[in-house]
């Protein structure tokens, strides 16, 4: 079984950035996939209780393989990732043991037997800090806590309303049950999901290279009311661990913005926590993960923060976006900028990073070059 201080594969080790980058791609160089066409789908799945919709799958399906991607929003927002090897396996639903106390099995991914990798990342809880007296930028926490958001106590909207079959994107949108302060009064937190029929990049930053092997998600919290004048705000994120080839990634810039536009002028620095376990407070649970791996999981989490005490902030226009991609197999990457190969070189040491270098360059070769924007 996999532990929290040593994960063997994929979104284990979760430092941000070029890091991140780095140590997926060597612990990943068994790509499931890779096929060059895929036909991607999006659908909302319907229930027979009247609820509203908050039940997404994405299915990419190639000639030997098959993605599915399922969102939702029962419990915390949550993710499902499951690679199977033909190009004929479907999603099958429960909708009444989905929606009961006990909801193990009501979510499979059919034939059983084509599975070839499975796994989950589920958003948990919504954190705000109170910067004011706060000047170190990676002081942990970044701030005297308020009391977290739980997004299991969230109410969401009905995601059909938003589904978008041009751009294969569709957007949870939530604000909590019980708002006393009425801090979301005129906000809300939003989780963008989108997939990919090609590869390439967004015109918006992070211009995050993608694949169709990928799906990627776009955080925003737009318009709530913050309790503190330097509010800086984060994410905490499970993920289940896993022991199987291939691996799944999870992929981000260390960026986040303040404004919709997004640019240099409004760029946050993205800090991650390591990864601990999560036995030591209980986590409300998500439906869709214990209706697909049962009741025994073995969860480890990690916390995104985004911003700092000093420069742009929440504060500019109350408006916070973050993204990051998620997959299986080898994630896209670019050639890495002299400045990241510098950064890398001090933190390893010269022979480790002769090492690294001569292993980049047999994965990259050099047809590839950089779009990355260096961050200091």
């Amino acid at each position: 079984m996999c532990s929290c201080e040593e994960p063997r594969w994929g979104w284990g080790r979760c430092a941000p950035g070029p890091i991140l980058l780095l140590s997926l791609l060597l612990a990943a160089p068994f790509g499931l996939l890779g096929e060059e066409t895929r036909q991607v789908t999006l659908e909302v799945i319907p229930d027979s209780m009247g609820l509203p919709q908050n039940l997404l799958h994405i299915r990419a399906v190639g000639t030997n393989s098959t993605l599915h991607y399922v969102w939702s929003s029962l419990g915390p927002p949550a993710v499902l990732l499951v690679a199977t090897n033909t190009p004929h396996s479907n999603l099958s639903v429960n909708w009444s043991r989905l929606l009961s106390p006990e909801p193990d099995g009501a979510l499979m991914v059919l034939p059983k037997d084509s599975i070839q990798f499975s796994s989950a990342l589920v958003f948990t809880r919504l954190f705000e800090f109170d910067s004011t007296n706060t000047s170190d930028v990676a002081a942990e926490p970044p701030g005297k806590p308020y009391p977290p958001y739980s997004l299991a106590e969230f109410s969401w909207n009905n995601i059909t309303d938003s589904l978008d079959p041009a751009t294969l994107s569709a957007t949870f949108r939530g604000h909590p049950n019980q708002d006393p302060t009425r801090a979301f009064a005129n906000g809300s937190l939003a989780f963008r999901v989108q997939a990919f029929s090609r590869s390439g990049r967004p015109a918006q930053p992070p211009r995050l290279l993608h694949t169709m092997d990928t799906c990627q998600l776009e955080v925003a919290l737009v318009g709530a009311s913050p309790r503190g004048n330097r509010s800086l705000f984060g994410l905490e994120l499970d993920q289940l661990l896993w022991g199987s080839l291939p691996s799944g990634f999870v992929q981000w810039r260390p960026v986040a913005f303040s404004q919709k536009q997004g640019g240099r002028e409004s760029a946050l620095p993205c800090q991650a926590s390591p990864l601990h376990p999560t036995l030591a407070y209980p986590l409300p649970q998500s439906p869709i993960v214990r209706a697909f791996f049962g009741s025994h999981n073995n969860f480890c989490a990690f916390n995104l923060t985004f911003g700092a005490s000093t420069g742009p902030g929440y504060w500019d226009q109350h408006y916070l976006s973050w993204s990051m991609l998620l997959g299986v197999g080898t994630p896209p990457v670019d050639a890495f900028s002299p400045l990241v190969l510098g950064i890398m070189a001090v933190a390893l040491g010269a022979p480790g990073f002769m090492l690294l270098a001569g292993g980049l360059f047999l994965l990259l070769g050099p047809k590839r070059y950089s779009e990355y924007q260096p961050i200091n």
